[in-house]
C-alpha cells in the first residue's frame, strides 16, 4: 500500500461491501449510518459473507480481524474535509433525509471527490456526459436541487453489479453477497483522483483474507476505467430485470423477469445498450446480453426496487424514468420502458394514496 486514504461511505449496508474491500486494503473507512446502528458497528464490527469458488460454506469477512481501521457515525457527527474519498452507497430518494442533506452540502463545499456506488447516476456525473442534458433529467430525482454544489469532476460512478441484501434474521451489521462481482468505476477529471482510484484498485486486487490458516482471493474488486460510459452497462440491466420485476399488481424476480420472455428481454437490453452507444459509449463498454442473462438465473428475488414498491415505499429510484427521459432528448422511446415506468408510477400513485411511510 504505497498510500493510506480515510474514505467517508454514506451508507453501511451495502456500503459495508465496499468497505470491507478497503479495510483488508489497510485503508481507514467511516460508515455513515443511523446512530443504533453506528453503535453496533462500534462495538461489534460489521460482517460481510459471500461464497468463494472452491468452499463449501461461505466466507465472512469480520471488520475487527482486518489491517484497515473502521468507525461509524451518524451523519451529524461527520466532518467531511477530513476525508480523501466519500462514496455514496444509499439508495437515491434517502439522501433527502435532513441529516444527510445537511451532510451532502457539507460534502459539495468541502470539495471532497465523491464515488457514487448507486444505481442511479447524481446528477453532477451527468453534467459529465455530453449527450446528456442534466436540467432535462430532473425529473427523476427525488431532491435535484441537492445535487446542484457539486463540481461535475468531482463526481464519478461505479457500475454497482455486486448483488448484497441483509439477511432478515441477522442484525444491522450483517451483509449477504448474493453475485460476487466487481464495482468498475469511471474516471474523475483530476488525474491525483485517478492516481487515488488506481491505488485502490491496486490495493485491493492485492489483499488477501486468511481463513483457517489460508490466504484467500476474495471476489469483488474495484477496477478503474478511463471511459465515463462504462457504469452505464447498468442501465440494460436495470431496465431488463429490476424494473421490469414490477408487475401491475405484483412483484416478480428477477430470474422471471428476464427469463419468462428471453426474446422480449434481450429486445429490450439492446435498445438501452444502443441507446448508451448514441450518448457515446463504445461496444466495450457495455456488457454481452448474454453474459447478463445468465446472472439473471441467479437472481431468484425481486429487486430491491420491486420489494420496496410491493412493501408501501412512496420514493424509489427511478433509474426507469431516467432512461426514458435521456432517450426522449433524442426523439428515441421504448413502449417496454413505457410500460414499466407506467407500472411504477401507478404502484407510487397508489402507495403515496395509502399513506404509507415511504423507504
Amino acid at each position: 500500500m504505497a498510500t493510506h486514504y480515510k474514505v467517508l461511505i454514506l451508507g453501511a449496508s451495502y456500503g459495508s461491501l465496499l468497505g470491507s474491500k478497503l479495510l483488508m486494503a489497510g485503508h481507514s473507512v467511516t460508515l455513515v449510518c443511523r446512530a443504533t446502528t453506528a453503535a453496533l458497528i462500534n462495538q461489534e464490527g460489521t460482517r460481510v459473507r459471500m461464497s468463494v469458488k472452491g468452499r463449501a460454506t461461505m466466507v465472512e469477512i469480520d471488520s475487527r480481524q482486518l489491517p484497515g481501521a473502521l468507525d461509524a457515525q451518524s451523519p451529524t457527527q461527520v466532518q467531511a474535509a477530513d476525508y480523501d474519498l466519500v462514496c455514496l452507497a444509499m439508495q437515491e430518494p434517502q439522501y433527502s433525509d435532513p441529516e444527510v442533506r445537511a451532510l451532502m452540502q457539507r460534502i459539495a463545499q468541502a470539495k471532497v471527490p465523491c464515488m457514487s456506488i448507486m444505481n442511479m447516476p447524481p446528477l453532477p456525473y451527468l453534467a459529465r456526459i455530453a449527450g446528456i442534458d442534466p436540467q432535462a433529467c430532473r425529473a427523476s430525482f427525488l431532491d435535484p436541487d441537492l445535487w446542484d454544489a457539486f463540481v461535475p469532476g468531482l463526481m464519478t460512478l461505479c457500475s454497482p453489479d455486486p448483488q448484497a441484501f441483509r439477511p432478515p434474521e441477522e442484525p444491522a451489521n450483517v451483509l449477504q453477497v448474493g453475485l460476487p462481482t466487481n464495482f468498475k468505476v469511471a474516471r474523475f477529471d483530476d488525474p491525483a483522483h485517478n492516481a487515488m482510484l488506481q491505488g485502490l484498485q491496486d490495493d485491493i486486487a492485492g489483499a488477501r483474507l486468511v481463513v483457517d490458516g489460508e490466504a484467500i482471493d476474495l471476489p469483488v474488486k474495484l477496477k478503474f476505467h478511463e471511459s465515463l460510459f462504462v457504469p452505464l452497462a447498468k442501465w440494460s440491466m436495470l431496465m431488463t430485470g429490476n424494473y421490469r420485476c414490477v408487475l401491475e399488481d405484483s412483484v416478480q424476480p428477477i430470474e422471471r423477469a428476464v427469463h419468462g420472455d428471453l426474446a422480449q428481454s434481450q429486445a429490450v437490453y439492446a435498445w438501452v445498450t444502443s441507446l448508451c452507444e448514441l450518448l457515446g459509449a463504445a461496444p466495450e463498454d457495455m456488457v454481452p446480453f448474454d453474459k447478463y442473462a445468465a446472472a439473471a438465473l441467479g437472481l431468484l428475488k425481486p429487486s430491491s426496487a420491486a420489494r420496496a414498491l410491493a412493501g408501501g415505499a412512496t420514493h424509489i429510484e427511478r433509474i426507469d424514468l431516467l432512461i426514458k427521459l435521456v432517450a426522449a432528448q433524442h426523439g428515441l422511446h421504448s413502449g417496454a420502458v413505457d410500460q414499466a415506468v407506467s407500472r411504477v408510477d401507478g404502484w407510487l400513485t397508489r402507495n403515496r394514496a395509502m399513506g404509507r411511510i415511504g423507504s
